[in-house]
Protein backbone atom coordinates (compact mmCIF):
# COMPACT_ATOMS: atom_id res chain seq x y z
CA UNK A 1 0.00 0.00 0.00
CA UNK A 2 1.48 3.50 -0.77
CA UNK A 3 0.00 6.76 -0.62
CA UNK A 4 -3.63 4.79 -0.29
CA UNK A 5 -3.06 2.82 -3.71
CA UNK A 6 -2.58 -0.94 -4.21
CA UNK A 7 -0.05 -1.47 -6.66
CA UNK A 8 0.57 -4.31 -8.47
CA UNK A 9 3.73 -6.25 -8.52
CA UNK A 10 4.61 -8.45 -11.26
CA UNK A 11 4.08 -12.21 -10.83
CA UNK A 12 6.97 -14.24 -11.74
CA UNK A 13 5.87 -17.49 -12.57
CA UNK A 14 7.71 -20.50 -11.15
CA UNK A 15 10.61 -21.91 -13.33
CA UNK A 16 11.40 -25.37 -14.60
CA UNK A 17 14.89 -26.08 -13.95
CA UNK A 18 14.60 -29.37 -15.65
CA UNK A 19 14.13 -27.83 -19.18
CA UNK A 20 16.54 -24.76 -18.86
CA UNK A 21 14.58 -22.28 -18.77
CA UNK A 22 15.34 -19.19 -17.55
CA UNK A 23 14.50 -15.30 -16.67
CA UNK A 24 16.46 -12.24 -19.10
CA UNK A 25 17.39 -9.59 -18.41
CA UNK A 26 14.08 -7.87 -18.66
CA UNK A 27 12.52 -10.34 -16.56
CA UNK A 28 10.71 -12.41 -19.02
CA UNK A 29 11.00 -16.00 -19.10
CA UNK A 30 13.29 -17.66 -22.17
CA UNK A 31 12.90 -21.10 -23.11
CA UNK A 32 16.28 -23.03 -22.57
CA UNK A 33 16.41 -24.61 -25.65
CA UNK A 34 15.97 -21.66 -28.57
CA UNK A 35 16.77 -18.97 -26.05
CA UNK A 36 13.86 -16.80 -27.49
CA UNK A 37 10.95 -15.68 -24.91
CA UNK A 38 7.93 -17.39 -23.69
CA UNK A 39 6.14 -14.31 -22.27
CA UNK A 40 5.80 -11.26 -23.16
CA UNK A 41 4.80 -7.67 -21.57
CA UNK A 42 1.11 -6.30 -22.03
CA UNK A 43 1.09 -3.37 -24.14
CA UNK A 44 0.72 -0.12 -22.68
CA UNK A 45 2.05 -1.10 -19.05
CA UNK A 46 -0.92 -3.26 -18.92
CA UNK A 47 -1.77 -4.98 -15.53
CA UNK A 48 -4.22 -7.77 -15.39
CA UNK A 49 -5.12 -9.83 -12.63
CA UNK A 50 -1.81 -9.11 -10.83
CA UNK A 51 -0.13 -9.40 -13.65
CA UNK A 52 1.95 -7.64 -16.41
CA UNK A 53 2.65 -10.49 -18.91
CA UNK A 54 1.65 -13.01 -20.67
CA UNK A 55 2.59 -16.65 -21.84
CA UNK A 56 4.04 -16.56 -25.44
CA UNK A 57 5.50 -19.28 -27.99
CA UNK A 58 8.63 -19.38 -28.43
CA UNK A 59 10.56 -20.50 -31.28
CA UNK A 60 10.77 -23.64 -30.90
CA UNK A 61 7.07 -24.31 -30.05
CA UNK A 62 6.26 -22.18 -32.72
CA UNK A 63 7.91 -24.66 -35.17
CA UNK A 64 6.58 -27.94 -33.10
CA UNK A 65 3.15 -26.17 -33.13
CA UNK A 66 3.19 -25.50 -37.46
CA UNK A 67 4.37 -28.97 -37.62
CA UNK A 68 1.61 -30.42 -35.91
CA UNK A 69 -0.71 -27.82 -38.18
CA UNK A 70 0.69 -29.19 -41.29
CA UNK A 71 0.80 -32.64 -39.89
CA UNK A 72 -3.28 -32.53 -39.20
CA UNK A 73 -3.74 -30.90 -43.03
CA UNK A 74 -2.43 -33.54 -44.98
CA UNK A 75 -3.93 -36.55 -42.62
CA UNK A 76 -7.57 -34.61 -43.24
CA UNK A 77 -6.05 -33.95 -46.83
CA UNK A 78 -5.11 -37.98 -47.35
CA UNK A 79 -8.61 -38.58 -45.94
CA UNK A 80 -10.62 -36.73 -48.40
CA UNK A 81 -8.34 -37.71 -51.22
CA UNK A 82 -9.21 -41.20 -50.38
CA UNK A 83 -13.22 -40.74 -49.94
CA UNK A 84 -12.88 -39.15 -53.43
CA UNK A 85 -11.55 -41.87 -54.64
CA UNK A 86 -13.60 -44.21 -53.09
CA UNK A 87 -16.55 -43.06 -54.89
CA UNK A 88 -15.01 -41.52 -57.87
CA UNK A 89 -13.77 -44.80 -59.58
CA UNK A 90 -16.20 -47.51 -60.44
CA UNK A 91 -13.39 -50.06 -60.48
CA UNK A 92 -10.31 -49.89 -57.96
CA UNK A 93 -7.83 -50.63 -60.73
CA UNK A 94 -8.67 -47.09 -61.75
CA UNK A 95 -6.49 -45.75 -58.83
CA UNK A 96 -3.16 -46.80 -60.26
CA UNK A 97 -3.68 -44.91 -63.30
CA UNK A 98 -2.13 -42.03 -62.71
CA UNK A 99 0.83 -39.45 -64.05
CA UNK A 100 3.67 -41.43 -61.60
CA UNK A 101 2.70 -44.84 -63.59
CA UNK A 102 3.01 -43.30 -67.08
CA UNK A 103 5.79 -45.02 -69.38
CA UNK A 104 6.12 -42.67 -71.54
CA UNK A 105 4.77 -43.90 -74.80
CA UNK A 106 1.56 -42.08 -74.96
CA UNK A 107 2.23 -39.24 -77.26
CA UNK A 108 -1.17 -37.51 -75.94
CA UNK A 109 -0.36 -37.45 -72.60
CA UNK A 110 0.66 -33.89 -72.96
CA UNK A 111 -2.94 -33.06 -73.14
CA UNK A 112 -3.61 -34.72 -69.72
CA UNK A 113 -1.37 -32.56 -67.87
CA UNK A 114 -2.55 -29.73 -69.29
CA UNK A 115 -6.18 -30.11 -68.76
CA UNK A 116 -4.87 -30.59 -64.86
CA UNK A 117 -2.53 -27.60 -64.93
CA UNK A 118 -5.80 -25.20 -66.71
CA UNK A 119 -8.37 -27.03 -64.57
CA UNK A 120 -9.94 -23.49 -63.90
CA UNK A 121 -10.25 -22.52 -67.27
CA UNK A 122 -11.70 -26.03 -68.42
CA UNK A 123 -14.40 -25.86 -65.53
CA UNK A 124 -14.91 -22.46 -66.29
CA UNK A 125 -15.44 -22.80 -70.13
CA UNK A 126 -17.44 -26.16 -69.66
CA UNK A 127 -14.72 -27.84 -71.74
CA UNK A 128 -13.22 -31.69 -71.60
CA UNK A 129 -11.18 -33.74 -74.50
CA UNK A 130 -13.28 -36.76 -76.47
CA UNK A 131 -10.35 -39.26 -76.33
CA UNK A 132 -11.25 -41.68 -79.27
CA UNK A 133 -9.01 -44.67 -81.05
CA UNK A 134 -9.10 -48.15 -81.48
CA UNK A 135 -9.11 -50.82 -78.86
CA UNK A 136 -5.86 -50.46 -75.96
CA UNK A 137 -4.56 -46.74 -77.19
CA UNK A 138 -4.37 -45.70 -73.51
CA UNK A 139 -7.64 -43.66 -74.04
CA UNK A 140 -8.74 -45.15 -70.20
CA UNK A 141 -5.48 -44.56 -68.82
CA UNK A 142 -5.45 -41.14 -69.87
CA UNK A 143 -8.19 -40.24 -68.32
CA UNK A 144 -7.69 -41.94 -65.42
CA UNK A 145 -4.17 -39.96 -64.87
CA UNK A 146 -6.57 -36.84 -65.05
CA UNK A 147 -9.01 -37.84 -62.64
CA UNK A 148 -6.87 -39.32 -59.97
CA UNK A 149 -4.58 -35.64 -60.28
CA UNK A 150 -7.88 -33.64 -59.99
CA UNK A 151 -8.59 -35.80 -56.70
CA UNK A 152 -5.60 -35.36 -55.23
CA UNK A 153 -6.72 -31.42 -55.58
CA UNK A 154 -9.57 -32.23 -53.67
CA UNK A 155 -11.83 -31.85 -56.87
CA UNK A 156 -14.80 -34.38 -56.79
CA UNK A 157 -14.64 -36.56 -59.93
CA UNK A 158 -16.91 -39.53 -61.26
CA UNK A 159 -15.22 -42.20 -64.01
CA UNK A 160 -18.17 -44.74 -64.99
CA UNK A 161 -19.37 -45.92 -67.85
CA UNK A 162 -22.78 -46.60 -69.22
CA UNK A 163 -23.66 -49.81 -68.04
CA UNK A 164 -23.04 -49.03 -64.78
CA UNK A 165 -24.66 -46.07 -65.24
CA UNK A 166 -28.13 -48.19 -66.15
CA UNK A 167 -27.45 -50.61 -63.30
CA UNK A 168 -27.31 -47.69 -61.45
CA UNK A 169 -30.65 -46.25 -62.76
CA UNK A 170 -32.62 -49.98 -62.75
CA UNK A 171 -31.41 -50.18 -59.70
CA UNK A 172 -32.45 -46.85 -58.25
CA UNK A 173 -35.21 -46.63 -55.50
CA UNK A 174 -35.19 -42.84 -55.47
CA UNK A 175 -35.75 -42.54 -59.14
CA UNK A 176 -33.61 -41.76 -62.63
CA UNK A 177 -33.53 -38.04 -61.98
CA UNK A 178 -31.86 -38.40 -58.66
CA UNK A 179 -29.35 -40.99 -60.48
CA UNK A 180 -28.72 -38.01 -63.20
CA UNK A 181 -28.56 -35.03 -60.90
CA UNK A 182 -25.93 -36.71 -58.15
CA UNK A 183 -23.81 -37.53 -61.79
CA UNK A 184 -24.55 -33.56 -62.16
CA UNK A 185 -23.22 -32.55 -59.10
CA UNK A 186 -19.59 -34.12 -59.97
CA UNK A 187 -17.33 -30.73 -60.92
CA UNK A 188 -16.10 -33.30 -64.14
CA UNK A 189 -17.65 -36.58 -65.27
CA UNK A 190 -15.85 -39.01 -67.38
CA UNK A 191 -17.56 -41.72 -69.31
CA UNK A 192 -15.22 -44.48 -70.35
CA UNK A 193 -15.93 -46.96 -73.47
CA UNK A 194 -18.42 -44.22 -74.99
CA UNK A 195 -20.29 -46.13 -77.97
CA UNK A 196 -21.04 -49.52 -76.16
CA UNK A 197 -24.28 -48.67 -75.27
CA UNK A 198 -26.10 -49.27 -78.36
CA UNK A 199 -29.22 -51.07 -77.31
CA UNK A 200 -32.49 -50.15 -76.37
CA UNK A 201 -34.54 -46.77 -77.03
CA UNK A 202 -34.99 -45.99 -73.07
CA UNK A 203 -31.05 -46.77 -72.73
CA UNK A 204 -30.37 -44.25 -75.11
CA UNK A 205 -32.69 -41.47 -73.89
CA UNK A 206 -31.00 -42.04 -70.59
CA UNK A 207 -27.62 -41.03 -72.37
CA UNK A 208 -28.73 -37.94 -73.81
CA UNK A 209 -30.26 -36.99 -70.64
CA UNK A 210 -27.11 -37.62 -68.85
CA UNK A 211 -25.12 -35.80 -71.80
CA UNK A 212 -27.70 -32.93 -71.87
CA UNK A 213 -27.34 -32.15 -67.55
CA UNK A 214 -24.32 -32.06 -67.82
CA UNK A 215 -24.21 -29.25 -70.83
CA UNK A 216 -27.12 -27.56 -69.48
CA UNK A 217 -25.58 -27.43 -66.12
CA UNK A 218 -22.53 -26.17 -67.40
CA UNK A 219 -19.85 -28.75 -66.04
CA UNK A 220 -17.47 -30.58 -68.31
CA UNK A 221 -17.41 -33.69 -69.59
CA UNK A 222 -14.63 -36.24 -70.48
CA UNK A 223 -15.57 -38.81 -72.71
CA UNK A 224 -13.71 -41.80 -73.96
CA UNK A 225 -14.49 -44.01 -77.25
CA UNK A 226 -12.99 -46.84 -79.51
CA UNK A 227 -15.58 -45.02 -82.00
CA UNK A 228 -14.00 -43.23 -85.05
CA UNK A 229 -14.57 -39.65 -85.28
CA UNK A 230 -16.44 -40.04 -88.94
CA UNK A 231 -18.83 -42.52 -86.81
CA UNK A 232 -19.16 -39.82 -84.28
CA UNK A 233 -20.05 -37.35 -86.89
CA UNK A 234 -21.97 -39.51 -88.99
CA UNK A 235 -24.63 -41.38 -86.92
CA UNK A 236 -26.51 -43.81 -88.21
CA UNK A 237 -29.64 -42.81 -86.79
CA UNK A 238 -31.46 -39.73 -84.90
CA UNK A 239 -31.00 -40.97 -81.62
CA UNK A 240 -27.39 -41.71 -81.73
CA UNK A 241 -27.31 -37.77 -83.84
CA UNK A 242 -28.53 -35.98 -80.89
CA UNK A 243 -26.41 -37.92 -78.31
CA UNK A 244 -23.18 -37.42 -80.15
CA UNK A 245 -23.94 -33.28 -81.42
CA UNK A 246 -24.07 -32.66 -77.90
CA UNK A 247 -20.66 -34.32 -77.27
CA UNK A 248 -19.45 -32.30 -79.36
CA UNK A 249 -20.16 -29.48 -78.13
CA UNK A 250 -18.95 -29.94 -75.03
CA UNK A 251 -15.61 -32.10 -76.38
CA UNK A 252 -12.44 -31.70 -78.03
CA UNK A 253 -11.82 -34.46 -79.77
CA UNK A 254 -8.46 -35.87 -79.84
CA UNK A 255 -7.09 -38.53 -81.90
CA UNK A 256 -5.36 -41.66 -79.81
CA UNK A 257 -4.68 -44.02 -82.61
CA UNK A 258 -1.16 -45.87 -82.50
CA UNK A 259 -0.40 -49.53 -82.00
CA UNK A 260 -2.32 -51.45 -79.39
CA UNK A 261 -0.75 -51.06 -75.76
CA UNK A 262 -2.93 -54.14 -74.57
CA UNK A 263 -1.70 -56.34 -77.58
CA UNK A 264 1.98 -55.21 -77.10
CA UNK A 265 1.87 -56.08 -73.24
CA UNK A 266 0.21 -59.69 -74.14
CA UNK A 267 2.92 -60.90 -77.04
CA UNK A 268 5.42 -59.41 -74.32
CA UNK A 269 3.56 -61.99 -71.62
CA UNK A 270 3.76 -64.80 -73.93
CA UNK A 271 6.97 -64.33 -74.90
CA UNK A 272 8.26 -63.82 -71.43
CA UNK A 273 6.56 -67.37 -70.59
CA UNK A 274 7.82 -68.89 -73.80
CA UNK A 275 11.15 -68.24 -72.25
CA UNK A 276 10.58 -68.96 -68.81
CA UNK A 277 9.03 -72.72 -69.97
CA UNK A 278 11.76 -73.13 -72.48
Amino acid sequence: MTNGKTVLEPVIPAVSKSNGDYYGKDGLLYCGKCHTPKEAFFANNLVLMGKNRHPVDCRCRKMEREQQEVAIRQQKHSELVRRLKAGGFSDTAMLDWNFENDDGRAPQMHYAHRYVEQWQTMRAENLGPLLWGGVGTGKSFLAGCIANALMEQEVPVRMTNFARIMNELNNSFSGRNAVVDRLCRYPLLIIDDFGMERGTEYALEQVYNIVDSRYRSQKPLIVTTNLTLDEIRHPQDTAHARIYDRILEMCVPISCIGASLRKENAQKKLESMKSLIG
